[in-house]
């Protein structure tokens, strides 16, 4: 369970808001929580942003002609969950979330746990000038929490660009180079922020370009 009760903002909170609205869900008996990922290090560093000390462990989900395990931790927290939907997390949250009420202080901790759950930085060349070309992309089955998002990072990070595109069981918003050298900087603003190590990692390529 939580180590304490009280709800109060900060950048590892909002950062594990972040993550819960990527891989967190809520079940239907108003009491539930549930986070689960395919990365230990993202189960571990949600339960530490939010101050718990739940157990952690491992569950398969089956896909076509193969099984995968998945991290997961589970626990039952009124309060949190209440709060949740306080700010605009309900459960079946993939379909009906359209916007998250976290205070601009610290939208961009939340977006870096977005990011590290369902968004990624990605690097290729050009096929013909061989210049390095860099997206950000986030990703949410629903359209109007990613225009809100739009809207959000316009307002608060200054990025008026970004575009988004529908495919077969999601919809992404995208940012080209120069938006996501502004976005990167914005969501790593503290070398101590908390994040997942693997995407920090392309991270900092991209920041280095820039040096």
């Amino acid at each position: 369970m939580r180590k304490n009760k009280n709800i109060i903002w900060s950048a590892n909170f909002a950062y594990a808001i972040g993550l819960f609205v990527a891989d967190g869900s809520l079940s239907k008996d108003g009491r539930h929580l549930d986070f689960t990922s395919k990365d230990l290090e993202q189960v571990e560093n949600f339960l530490y942003c939010i101050g718990s000390d739940n157990l952690i462990s491992t569950k398969s989900r089956n896909t076509i002609g193969e099984g995968k395990n998945y991290f997961h931790t589970q626990f039952s927290d009124v309060t949190f969950y209440q709060f949740l939907n306080g700010i605009g997390i309900q459960n079946n949250k993939s379909l009906t979330i359209n916007k998250v009420n976290v205070p601009n202080k610290y939208f961009a901790d939340f977006l870096r746990g977005l990011l590290d759950g369902d968004g990624c930085i990605s690097l290729s060349h050009h096929i013909e000038s061989k210049i390095l070309q860099v997206k950000t992309r986030f990703t949410s089955g629903s359209n109007e929490f990613l225009r809100w998002l739009k809207e959000k990072v316009t307002s608060v990070a200054g990025v008026d660009r970004g575009c988004i595109t529908k495919s077969t069981r999601c919809e992404q918003l995208s940012y080209g180079k120069k938006d996501s050298l502004i976005l990167i900087n914005f969501m790593y603003y503290s070398s101590d922020g908390v994040c997942l190590r693997r995407k920090f990692d392309i991270a900092q390529r991209v920041l280095d370009l820039q040096n």
